[in-house]
């Protein structure tokens, strides 16, 4: 088996890739191990909290023990399934902020500013509020992703904006329009009420294409000849085999799989390669650090009014959200929930938001679980640019092992100030008018919980990762010693052979990484193809007091 580009990995930036690289007439082959999306765990979006609950779909990946946070290993999703963790995520839809690509063009990624990716962004959306406020001329109208929003009928999301505006802070109709700072409606990835997935926009139509397939099968390493990257052997069926690439490897398989994979080549640090016996080609020393994550705790109150979500939280309230689901793509089934969203600063200095907000209206874990309090709403939050930087190493040289996954979170004393600041900052919006016919008491981390002592360790004690790591392969200068690609996404020192996806992320974005994953597969497949979408003169809103004000 052969083609001209081989892509392993099926998630956000490999459909993306498959699906325009076929466009423009090349014959590809997508290596994925995960199987089918068919069903209603992954297809109906308010089951979000199923799919990456379950090893069917799911890598199963553990932290090691973080020193930081109590010793607690925290678990890392990450899909293994076609669409990849387009498949088993939230389904929230951010672009990041314009500075956030700015910092990466300033950081060596020459070509990655927000007026380069921008069209990309537009290039790939079908946007479809463009009614409903939001800003249509930054958003793109004949992409193959569909972004849409909940109806955010439950008063409780209006009472949220409200309170924020309240407390001091802009509202913003569209965070990833102009203006991303500001309280406002949340941007999901669902089309007719169905999980809108890099595998059902970009996958699928792609397999329709003659000079498009997948391969099932584990990817065990990138075949290398006289330093040029030739191929791919995957095991199958039991069986080891090495699928040929005309033209070009091109690895997405995630910030966890694709340094793993690039080691198992002889690609990374040459020491570590050989503690487990593996021949170096290139000594990159920055294949695999570099990882970054988002931290969040859940902010929880107690509500007064029996209006949330959790009227439906038993066997019948689910069993007729499901019905209805499956008969007519409508109803509570076809939402996220995460209907409402915040970006703010957290102190005067910071020229653009480093704290986000997933507004909920019930008070519940990610893995499902209730609060025991009943009716209750809650916002997630947390720092957006941790100076905290982790690793990702091999555990053996056997393709069948997890890597070792070592975020080093709160390793920093700004990680601390940041976290308090989220939880103070939290509780003054929650204080604001808007919300008091709905508060009756916090029930999380409570009231009782003041000081940076008893916040500390409310967080060392429940803080869980919001499912983000980028960073591993990151892009950067040749002359960089820590970059692993260039900003063609070409490894550096190696010859056809790209890594795409987010583990080139130089600095984690602001909000959730699937939009920035998709882009970067978009664009990736222009590098590749030898163009580029034309650089946008558009002038993104930053706040004109943020040296002096925090608000």
């Amino acid at each position: 088996m052969q083609a001209d580009y081989v892509i392993v990995g099926a998630g956000s930036a490999g459909c993306a890739m498959a699906y325009r690289l076929s466009e423009a007439g090349k014959s590809v082959l997508v290596i994925e191990h995960g199987g089918t999306d068919a069903g209603p765990f992954i297809q109906m979006p308010a089951a979000l909290s199923y799919p990456m609950n379950m090893r069917l779909y799911d890598w199963g990946y553990k932290s090691q023990p973080e020193p930081h946070l109590g010793g607690r290993e925290l678990v890392c999703p990450r899909g293994k399934v076609i669409g990849g963790s387009s498949s088993i995520n939230g389904m929230v839809y951010v672009r990041g902020h314009a500075g956030d690509y700015d910092h990466w063009a300033e950081s060596g990624a020459d070509g990655w500013s927000y007026a380069d990716v921008l069209p990309y962004f537009k290039r790939m959306e079908t946007w479809h509020e463009s009614g409903q406020g939001g800003d249509p001329d930054w958003r793109g109208v004949n992409g193959p992703l569909h972004i849409s929003r909940g109806p955010r009928n439950n008063p409780l999301h209006a009472a949220f904006v409200e309170a924020g505006r309240q407390a001091g802070y802009p509202v913003t109709d569209d965070y990833n329009g102009q203006q991303q700072e500001g309280f406002g409606p949340m941007d999901m990835t669902v089309y007719k009420g169905q999980r809108w997935s890099a595998a059902n926009a970009y996958l699928k139509p792609a397999l329709k294409r003659e000079n498009c397939d997948l391969v099932r099968g584990l990817a065990r390493k990138v075949v290398m000849e006289h330093g040029r990257a030739v191929g791919v052997e995957i095991e199958r069926g039991g069986k080891v085999e090495v699928i040929r690439a005309n033209i070009e490897v091109i690895l997405a398989a995630s910030s966890l799989n694709s340094p793993k994979l690039l080691m198992l080549s002889g690609i990374g640090p040459a020491a570590h390669l050989a503690e487990h016996g593996i021949e170096v080609i290139a000594d990159r020393a920055g294949v695999g650090q570099n990882l970054q994550d988002h931290l969040e705790v859940y902010l929880q109150m107690a509500c007064k009014q029996p209006i949330t979500l959790f009227k439906y939280w038993n066997l019948i309230g689910k069993g007729l959200i499901g019905a209805q689901w499956l008969f007519t793509k409508k109803g509570l089934g076809a939402s996220n929930q995460f209907e409402t969203a915040g970006f703010i600063r957290s102190r005067a200095g910071i020229s653009y938001p480093d704290i986000q907000y997933h507004f909920l209206p019930i008070a519940v874990r990610y893995d499902g679980q209730a609060a025991a309090e009943g009716h209750g709403f809650q916002a997630h939050v947390g720092p957006m640019r941790s100076p905290s930087r982790g690793h990702v190493t091999l555990s053996s040289a056997d393709p069948k092992d997890a890597p070792n996954i070592f975020f080093n979170y709160m390793s920093t004393e700004q990680d601390w100030e940041d976290f308090r600041a989220c939880i103070r900052l939290t509780r003054e919006i929650f204080a604001q008018e808007a919300m008091q016919p709905y508060v009756k008491h916090e029930i999380q981390p409570g009231a009782a919980l003041q000081s940076d002592d008893e916040i500390d360790s409310f967080i060392r004690e429940h803080a869980e990762s919001a499912y983000h790591p980028c960073g591993t392969c990151k892009m950067g200068a040749a002359n960089d010693p820590m970059a692993v690609v260039d900003s063609e996404c070409r490894v550096i020192g190696v010859d056809g052979l790209r890594v795409a996806d987010s583990s080139i992320f130089p600095r984690i974005t602001n909000g959730n990484l699937n939009g920035p994953s998709i882009m970067t597969g978009e664009k990736a497949s222009d590098h590749i193809l030898g163009r580029r979408l034309a650089a946008s003169n558009a002038e993104p809103w930053f706040h004109p007091g943020w040296q002096e004000a925090q608000r």
